[in-house]
């Protein structure tokens, strides 16, 4: 078969083993402290400078969290989540509500994505998944669009309709409106968490996304896509990573340009893993690359930055990389002690976390990425 571009040409991740895995601290109770009380948080960014710097606004940082109120199942979450809005400052955080007014969004559900002010201070894009068709039959359908306002004092007004930027061609990213109740976890195909970037080397600006291979039928067929802005429009580029056979979800992918290098980062779990393939932990990984489109070297020989302690695997998930090199995340299943909430339904609600997880921070030596001491 025949293609219109040369997936030879796409940098592999296939790691072959994870003998030493670096690992967080174990979460303890101490640890989860609520930032909006009622309301269970997971995937969070903030809204960042076209550089990547984190934006300091009235002595305050911007954060955007996917939410959603606290369930007796949260995994019933994804299903209602919204973009909240919250700021933090010397007074701790304050609740600025749903990001986007009632209504507003063309989906069912708003899924993660990236928010970036313009160089003229004001200029706000929040790049964003709708999942799903508002009034539409239940389905796992991704769609890329971009909500734009404008900062104020007391946050973000004046948000326009969504816009769609790309559209998966359906040879290379999987264009499935995927219309179906239920589907098995970590095996749904993606289009989602659009992530911006401006390239420091040429100036130009690049959305990084999660996206499945089109040209396979394996069903693990993760890869990070890419599009670029040309012309005031966003063209769909060829995808920079790929894990057919490896990994069915590249999460969250974002990207830093450090010491003449980029980093590509993204988050994944075990579970997404192919059975044939030497399976990670929940953990970060990353790639090394002198030139943007490639090749791509995982760091650290296999790829991983850092991971869930063994004993508790899934406390913690969907690592956000800021322009300051520290690490967001949510705390996710923590103190399990070899339970599965899946088994031990009181564990549900008592052992998941839905807030912010102790922030870490990185530290890049060439092809090798390490959490900072200290």
């Amino acid at each position: 078969m025949t293609f219109p571009f040369d997936p030879a040409g796409i940098s592999r991740w296939e790691p072959d083993q994870f003998d030493r895995v670096p690992e967080l601290a174990p979460i303890s109770a101490n640890d989860i402290c609520k930032i909006l009380p009622g309301l269970d948080l997971w995937d969070s960014w903030p809204l960042a400078h076209e550089d990547g710097r984190t934006v300091v606004h009235q002595g305050r940082t911007w954060w955007f969290f996917l939410s959603a109120p606290e369930l007796p199942d949260p995994a019933a979450r994804h299903d209602m989540a919204r973009i909240r809005l919250a700021s933090h400052g010397a007074d701790g955080w304050r609740d600025h509500g749903n990001a986007l007014p009632d209504g507003l969004n063309p989906g069912a559900r708003e899924w993660a994505g990236s928010a970036v002010l313009a160089d003229d201070g004001a200029s706000v894009s929040l790049y964003y998944t709708v999942a799903g068709r508002k009034d539409g039959p239940p389905s796992f359908e991704q769609r890329l669009f971009v909500c734009e306002g404008t900062l104020v004092a007391d946050g973000i007004a004046g948000w326009q309709p969504p816009r769609e930027i790309i559209v998966a061609d359906g040879v290379r990213y999987v264009l499935d409106r995927q219309e179906r109740e239920a589907g098995a976890p970590g095996m749904i195909k993606g289009f989602r968490d659009p992530a911006w970037f401006r390239d420091p080397q040429t100036g130009e600006a690049h959305i990084l996304f999660t996206a499945s291979a089109a040209w396979s039928d394996d069903p693990h067929n993760g890869v990070v896509g890419m599009a670029t802005l040309r012309d005031g429009r966003w063209a769909l580029g060829d995808p920079l990573i790929e894990a057919i056979g490896v990994n069915n979800e590249l999460e969250r992918p974002c990207l830093h340009h450090r010491d003449g290098r980029y980093y590509l980062f993204w988050s994944t779990q075990r579970h997404t893993f192919s059975p044939k393939a030497v399976a990670g932990p929940n953990g970060l990984y990353s790639a090394v690359a002198n030139d943007l489109r490639g090749p791509w070297k995982p760091v650290n020989g296999n790829g991983l930055v850092v991971a869930n302690p063994l004993a508790e695997p899934r406390q913690t998930y969907s690592w956000w990389v800021t322009g300051e090199d520290e690490v967001w995340s949510f705390v996710d299943y923590w103190g399990l002690e070899g339970r599965r909430p899946e088994d031990n339904p009181d564990l549900l609600r008592t052992r998941f976390g839905g807030t912010a997880a102790p922030v870490f921070r990185l530290a890049y030596d060439g092809d090798r990425v390490a959490v900072a001491a200290g």
